[in-house]
């Protein structure tokens, strides 16, 4: 499998060097209606947010600079350009001159203020405005210290993508990934890097001294799990974002895996309290659920073949794996327990890397064949047709949006020293193909859920 093959490659590589939107008003409520092939951006004024003093007025015009971004960034909205405003918004609890934005071809107007309470806090309210009905959408405020205010940016920009499209926002969520380097002496480097879902605030959580690579998050926001490669043995950690505790889920010594103990791509229930993962047994990998209160292992498959990349369904009731049992790389289903193991993916090619959507309906693969890589989406009950995203050198790694809307996924291009790795995101019709901002190389991203 390619999946295991590119682990093998960082293995022996490790060991080597061990030994060396469109809208509609009239007498209807405006919406913005979100479709697989949307390609007509709904137009949004958004102003600088008024404050009382300098300080407060810097603020506001950043906060309507990351929620310019961020509703931009989507796809579904088209910011217009503030030098074409005409009026000027000096209070927000005044009814604006809706001529004038309708002038300017904005079918909704964004406005806000910032201030500062008696205790230190920042204040953020704000206004939406439909400029065809002349009506208020949505007035609301967030509070919160002082330095969470891109936080409360990406809070605004959520509830104005939820009230235009009906569906929650994502703009309030973190991303991991592994940025890939070079150590002092020009060894190869995979460290985790955690930052805002816009490239914002990275830091590192994981340093030189050995690789990580495909986190994936847990329900709860409060761990990630990941493979690392200490003592030159592949083996899943539970990392603990709040303390920065970090542990190995169990080694080979482990009576339920006698004859084996690499343990690959980890992933949570849905309760936030099991994990489902591939583990090497006696040359071959089966999937294992793992109880993370009890630590205890439970063998789900027992295949002649290898089974790998597990996830699970939103609703924690049934498992999307790859598996080569069928000669190549295919996409199989299971119930949670293991039972009614069947295939779901009869396309030419390889399958691998499935991804439930956290809205229940489609799993996201990897495809490949020949030399060209496919990142697709096709129906959890495997019916229909699939539907191809994005088609690429290389391409790995898919990953959710909380909302189910846009896939990250590492896509590697060609370079006369060797395949680069970025990430990269694409909506749902395989329109608005951005490159996520990253410190140089990386690959394997994993996105949280909204934060609380």
């Amino acid at each position: 499998m390619r999946f295991l093959a590119r682990l093998a490659a960082l293995f022996g590589m490790i060991t080597a060097l061990a030994a060396a939107a469109s809208a509609q008003s009239g007498d209807g409520p405006l919406v913005v209606t979100v479709t697989e092939g949307n390609v007509d951006p709904f137009p949004i004024a958004i102003t600088d947010f008024i404050g009382d003093d300098a300080a407060s007025q810097e603020t506001g015009a950043d906060i309507a600079r990351v929620v310019t971004n961020n509703l931009e960034s989507s796809g579904l909205f088209a910011p217009v350009d503030q030098d074409a405003f005409i009026e000027d918004i000096s209070n927000i609890d005044l009814r604006p001159r809706f001529a004038d934005w309708r002038l300017v071809n904005a079918s909704a107007l964004l406005v806000g203020r910032v201030s500062v309470d008696e205790q230190g806090r920042l204040l953020v309210a704000f206004r939406l405005w439909d400029t065809a009905a002349e009506q208020q959408l949505l007035g609301m405020q967030f509070t919160s210290v002082p330095e969470n205010w891109r936080r409360l940016a990406h809070k605004v920009s959520d509830a104005i993508y939820e009230r235009l499209t009906g569906e929650s926002g994502f703009f309030d969520t973190r991303i991991v990934y592994v940025s890939e380097g070079q150590g002092p002496e020009g060894e190869p480097t995979r460290r985790l890097v955690i930052m805002d879902q816009d490239g914002a605030n990275p830091s590192f959580l994981t340093d030189r001294s050995y690789m990580a690579l495909l986190p994936n998050y847990s329900p709860t926001n409060q761990q990630i799990t990941y493979v690392s490669f200490r003592d030159l043995q592949a083996t899943s950690y539970l990392y603990d974002l709040q303390t920065g505790r970090q542990e190995a889920l169990f080694d080979g010594s482990n009576a339920a895996i006698t004859g084996g103990g690499q343990s690959l791509s980890a992933r949570f229930h849905p309760n936030g309290r099991e994990l489902v993962m591939s583990v090497e047994r006696r040359g071959r990998h089966d999937l294992y659920g793992f109880d993370l209160r009890t630590r205890a292992l439970r063998q789900l498959t027992n295949n002649p073949s290898d089974d790998t990349e597990p996830t699970y369904s939103p609703d924690g009731q049934q498992i999307a794996f790859a598996s080569n049992r069928s000669g190549q790389p295919q996409i199989y289903l299971m119930n949670a327990d293991g039972t009614e193991q069947r295939r779901v993916s009869f396309g030419p090619g390889r399958y691998t890397s499935p991804v439930w959507s956290p809205r229940g309906d489609l799993i996201a693969f990897i495809k490949q064949q020949g030399s060209m890589f496919s990142l697709g989406v096709m129906r959890a009950d495997g019916s229909g047709e699939e539907r191809i995203l994005y088609d690429g050198y290389f391409v790995d790694t898919p990953a959710w949006s909380p909302n189910g809307r846009i896939l990250l996924f590492t896509r590697g291009d060609y370079s006369a020293n060797g395949t680069r790795y970025s990430i990269w995101s694409v909506d749902l019709g395989g329109f608005n193909l951005r490159r996520l901002p990253t410190q140089g190389a990386a690959s394997d991203a994993a996105w949280s859920p909204l934060l609380d």
